[in-house]
This record gives structure tokens, sequence and C-alpha cells, in this order.
């Protein structure tokens, strides 16, 4: 165990971060003398998101601590006795509300990372019913975005992987979201989770002070370029040299030479360059000479950016500095990162440091974006996403629901006309069974009181509703998907994955499943079965609760 007591992330996440009915219900619960009865609890989703057939399971870590200071202050004591709903409520009940603790609460739950898939549960909270109504909200809002996010920042990577030609490095993603974000915490929750999802960074600067290993990068906008008309803002500018460290070179002159030299032996283009793009460019690398990367499409993406981005990289390797690339953010991505590449290599054939420049694109790019400029064919190696990302446009809530399974040992399920929303009852465990080359075949949901699936053992594993629909699997490793992450008022040490332990893991989950499963056209859905035994109880159960028609 671990004695950490640190809170939630955000400030707001606190016990009253609830709705009105869990505390109704929770006092509906006192009064009947039933708020301390054992109640199990689960936290699922029914349906992957974005059209596709797998989640990535996310905000296990706020949940934790979530817990970990879980309790009423006063003041909040104080507001809830002024609310109309609650104003005729037994004095004693906001006095044993003022006292509740996490005393009693045991959470299992997948780890943060891990691949998720449709009715297994992510939380399995054990506890006493009133804490553990209390918990749901809360719960649920910790989980539903960062889910959907992290999923959705993985769909992204693993789009722009293959977008790439064979014989091209994978492009890497970077959130570029904060400002087109739902509110601050949309926008830190992004930053976060789309690091577990793959992403390589952000440009969130208050993210990378709060996320140890976060990178944060970012270079100018449009509005730098614009802030500059004309050459003689750039004449103050000067870089001392890397190669001789006491000279302090003014760069506009030298850039100016080279711009009548290219102009007159390789292109005439390089006379009619804009003024204003070329001295921000030189006031730009007199400021970053190190990490010198301008955005190229202010004016004219080929016809000036990438050419003013030439001049002044030529100096700054004169003197010793590596230039690292450009950035496009309007226009036909495809061609105009191509165009670039043909640029550089045709005006400076002879300079090493072409070789390593790197483009970066962004333009509201999403995953079909993606999908189409691998089909197109791009020369691009970063690409900054913004909105599509951090809104999750295409699918904006991943719709986790928490219910309640079991009651002091009684199995509750809960019926529906939509068979997707027939509840599954009592407290299950579950397993991901792998065949013998190493892939996961399905998820095996079982009953508390059965033997734990062995490898090497055959199970009979059930489509949870369709009776023919049933296999017998014999797997080469059943891995348990549960862990016990919260008991005795304390978060288990070991139990969760850190952030970059769950970027591990989805990293690792998205190489071993079938490529059929991860893929954004028509995938084919995973596996999720229940044993025989629990098949027979569930339906049983559903006989016995279901009233019987009567016609006459």
């Amino acid at each position: 165990m671990t004695d950490n007591r640190e809170g939630p992330t955000n400030p707001l996440v606190t016990a009253m971060l609830t709705d009105l009915y869990q505390i109704t219900m929770t006092y509906a619960h006192w009064s009947n003398k039933r708020h301390e009865d054992d109640a199990v609890f689960e936290l699922f989703f029914r349906k992957n998101p974005f059209n596709g057939e797998f989640t990535i399971f996310a905000g296990l870590d706020e949940c934790l601590r979530h817990l970990n200071t879980f309790s009423f202050s006063d003041d909040d004591i104080d507001y809830l006795k002024t609310m109309p709903a609650l104003q005729h409520c037994d004095p004693e009940f906001f006095v044993w509300l003022r006292n509740l603790d996490t005393t009693g609460v045991t959470v299992y739950a997948m780890r943060d990372g891990t691949m998720a898939f449709p009715r297994v549960p992510l939380m399995i909270i054990e506890s006493p019913l009133a804490i553990g109504q209390l918990l749901e909200t809360t719960f649920l809002t910790l989980v539903n975005f960062p889910s959907l996010l992290t999923t959705n920042a993985a769909r992204m990577v693993r789009a722009a992987r293959l977008s790439a030609s064979d014989h091209v490095a994978p492009p890497i993603c970077v959130e570029f979201g904060l400002r087109r974000a739902q509110g601050p915490d949309g926008g830190f929750s992004a930053s976060k989770y789309s690091y577990v999802g793959g992403f390589a960074g952000t440009s969130n600067v208050q993210a990378g002070k709060m996320i140890p290993g976060l990178s944060v990068s970012g270079t100018h906008a449009h509005a730098f370029v614009q802030a500059f008309s004309s050459l003689k803002e750039a004449e103050q500018c000067d870089v001392v040299s890397k190669i001789n460290e006491n000279d302090k070179v003014s760069l506009l002159p030298k850039v100016l030479e080279y711009r009548k030299k290219l102009a007159e032996t390789v292109d005439s283009t390089f006379a009619r360059t804009n003024d204003g793009e070329l001295a921000a460019f030189v006031a730009y690398a007199a400021a970053f000479p190190n990490t010198f990367l301008c955005l190229i499409d202010t004016y004219d993406t080929l016809s000036s950016g990438t050419l003013n981005f030439l001049l002044v990289a030529l100096v700054l390797d004169d003197l010793g500095y590596k230039p690292v690339g450009v950035r496009l953010d309007s226009g036909d991505l495809a061609y105009l990162s191509k165009g670039c590449v043909e640029t550089f290599r045709r005006i400076v054939p002879d300079r090493d440091f072409v070789a390593q420049l790197k483009i970066v694109a962004s333009n509201d790019i999403n995953e079909d974006v993606l999908y189409s400029l691998g089909e197109q064919g791009h020369a691009i190696d970063i690409f900054g996403i913004g909105t599509n990302l951090v809104t999750c446009q295409k699918q904006p809530a991943l719709g986790c629901v928490y219910k309640l399974v079991e009651i002091e040992g009684q199995p509750r399920m809960k019926l529906s006309q939509e068979i997707a929303k027939v509840l599954i009852p009592q407290r299950k465990r579950a397993y991901r069974l792998y065949g013998k080359d190493g892939v996961p075949i399905l998820d095996l949901m079982v009953s508390t009181n059965e033997p734990v699936p062995e490898a090497g053992q055959a199970i009979v594993c059930r489509h949870p509703f369709i009776d023919r629909k049933r296999a017998r699997v014999t797997p080469s490793k059943v891995e348990p998907l549960h862990h016990k992450v919260f008991s005795d008022k304390q978060v288990v040490r070991g139990g969760n994955n850190d952030l970059a332990g769950a970027r591990d893991r989805a990293a690792s989950e998205l190489e071993i499943f079938r490529q059929d499963i991860l893929r954004a056209s028509n995938p084919t859905p995973y596996k999720v079965s229940i044993s025989n035994t629990l098949f027979e109880y569930f339906h049983k159960l559903w006989q016995k609760e279901t009233p019987m028609a009567e016609y006459s």
C-alpha cells in the first residue's frame, strides 16, 4: 500500500461533483437503513467509439486521486442543507454525510492504457451501498472523456503511421488543441491523455509543467510573420557563430547575399519573395538559431515561404547551426509537403542539413484526412492535430455506464427492450485468452465462484445473448484484466500504471491485437464471452425477472 493522499488534478473534483439524485438516493437508503448494505457496482461501456472495435481505458488515475480525498466539507454540508430537495431531510443525515469516507470501499480495475471492449467492466466497486452510489457520477466523468480521448489519439497515431511510404520514417503526432478545447480542463485532459494514446507531445505549457516527461513544442504563428513589413526591421538581428564563438554575425547581410546569388544562378523567384516574411524569419533565427522552424504559408508557400526559409537556413548552416524545418498550416498538404522537399533538394542539393529538415503540418487534421494523405502520398514528418483530437469531433461521448450488479450477495440485473441495455448480473471476473501466436482470442467473464481459467485447459465460451454462438477455447495464456487498485482507504501500490506505463501498455496492446480489429474501415468485432455457468445463471434470472405476458 502507499500512503499517498494526493488529490485530484482538478480542484473541482470533490464529493460535490455529482448529480443531485445521487444524494437523494443516498438519503433514501440512509432513511431505510440500507446505506451500509454490501453492494457491487460495475463501470463499463456498451459500444466502441468512432465506428471502431476497440477502446483504450484511461482515467483510473484520477478516480484513485478522488478516492484518496473523498469527503464532504462543512461548507458542502451547509450548502446541501439549503437545497429545496433536501430541506426536509433528518439533520442526522447531514452529520452522517459529513463523517463519510471511503471505509469499506475496494476497487478492482483494468490498468490505464488497457485495450477494453463492450460490457467488460473497466472498474468494479465493492462498497457500502450509499458511498458506491455517491461515486457514480464522478467516476463516469473521470473515465468517459479520458478513455474517449485516448482512443481518438491512438487511432490518429495509427493512421499517421500507416500514411507513411515504406521508405520513410513514420510521422509522429503532436497535440495542438488547447485553444479549441472545451475549457481549460478539456485542454489539459487532451494534452495528458493524447500522450497515453501515443502522441509525442503537446503545445500546452501548463500540461508540460504538471506532467513529468511530457514534451512541449511550438514555434510561431502567422501573427509573428505579419508583424514584419520590411527588411529594415531585421537589420539588428545577429547570431554568435558556433564555428568561431567570438564572431557575432549580422544575419541580414548574409541572407541577402544568398538571395542575390540564388536569384541569379538558380531561380529568379528568390528576388521576389516577401520582404516582411524574410525579415520575420531572420528575426526568429536570431532568437532561436538552434531550433529554427518556420511557418511558411503566410503569403505563398512555395514561391515565398519555402525560399525565404532556405535563405536563412543556409546562413545558419554556415554558422554551425542545424535548421529544423518548416510548418504548413493551410492548403493541399500532400502537394505542398512534396513541393517543399523538391524545392529543398533542387535549391541546395549539396548541404547535409537538407536531408534532416522536418515538415510539420496542421490545418484541421483528423483520422480521415490522415488516411487520405496516405493514399495521396506526402512528405510530412510531424502532424500537429488540434480541434478534431481534443473535441473528439467524430464522436463527442463514449457512453460509459455505472450499474449495480449485486447487493448483499444477491445478483441484480436490469432488463430492457433493447438487448444492448440488458445488464449481465452479479460480481464477475474478466480474463483475456491468448492463442498460440500470442494474439488475444477473446475476453471472458466468469462468476466469482468459478475456477480461474487456466492456460492449456479447454473453456466453453458463450455469447452473452445468442444461445447458438459458443466456442471451446484452449488458451496458451490467460491474463486477468482486473487488479486491486484501492482498499482500506488507500491506493494499492503498483495496482495501476503511471502515465508512462499507461502509454507503454496502450502501445503494446495496439501491436499484439489483430489488425482487422484495429482497422478504420469495417473492423472485425472482438469477441466478448461469458462462461457457460454465468450464461446459464444469467438467462435463468432473466426469465425469472421478466413478467410473463398473458392473453385471453
